[in-house]
């Protein structure tokens, strides 16, 4: 989980704005590698005392900060912002309702009333609340081969219909024919310390 409150730092925030506000400071970075490509700027402003501050516009990322801020603090918040705006971009490239729909109509399954993606979902990778309908996926899946993520929809879809997990949960999910091979591959980040995906050969298409 990201420690977002590392050194006093107030929870960062992630903005769209029209226009950059006015700088005391800028330094610009490329992105650390691994996602979407964009130059990131660091902004130390004297007027920002504890919050730090995302904002994104084009293929350039301004990241705002207190102008005390040590250069460990300052790389620290960069690296979590900037995976904050890989994930955003990752998920953003998914149409996760129609992949819900074709699931539905694929494996006979309820439809929710609303799917999202959930950058605060760390340590699931998804959930689902029966009683509005409601599912939420991990964003992180956004990296993941397509049909890893299809696995955890059909998972929490399966909730709909039944509440726990037993013989008649299992029988839903396992109408997706890579239920056992996804949750191999899911099975093995959580055994990794570092997050990397693993070498699965022999994938099936990730489209």
């Amino acid at each position: 989980m990201d420690d977002d409150r590392a050194s006093g730092v107030s929870e960062p925030q992630l903005f769209e704005p029209d226009s950059f506000e006015p700088l005391d400071a800028v330094d610009a970075l490329d992105a650390p590698p691994g996602g979407p490509m964009f130059t990131v700027e660091v902004v130390r402003s004297k007027r920002r005392r504890k919050t730090v501050q995302a904002l994104h516009r084009g293929d350039v990322v301004r990241i705002s900060i207190p102008a005390n801020m040590s250069k460990a603090e300052e790389a620290h918040w960069v690296e979590v912002m900037t995976e904050r705006m890989r994930k955003r971009a990752r998920a953003d490239s998914i149409d996760l309702a129609r992949r819900v729909r074709d699931l539905c109509a694929a494996y006979d399954l309820r439809r929710p009333t609303s799917v999202k993606w959930a950058d605060n979902q760390q340590s699931r990778w998804g959930s689902c609340t029966p009683s509005d309908g409601a599912i939420r996926v991990s964003s992180r899946l956004a990296a993941f081969p397509r049909w890893v993520l299809d696995y955890v929809l059909v998972h929490e879809l399966a909730h709909l219909s039944v509440f726990g997990h037993g013989p008649d949960f299992d029988a839903i999910v396992d109408r997706y024919p890579l239920a056992e091979r996804a949750r191999g591959f899911l099975m093995a980040i959580d055994l990794t310390t570092d997050g990397e995906l693993p070498t699965t050969p022999e994938l099936p298409s990730s489209n």
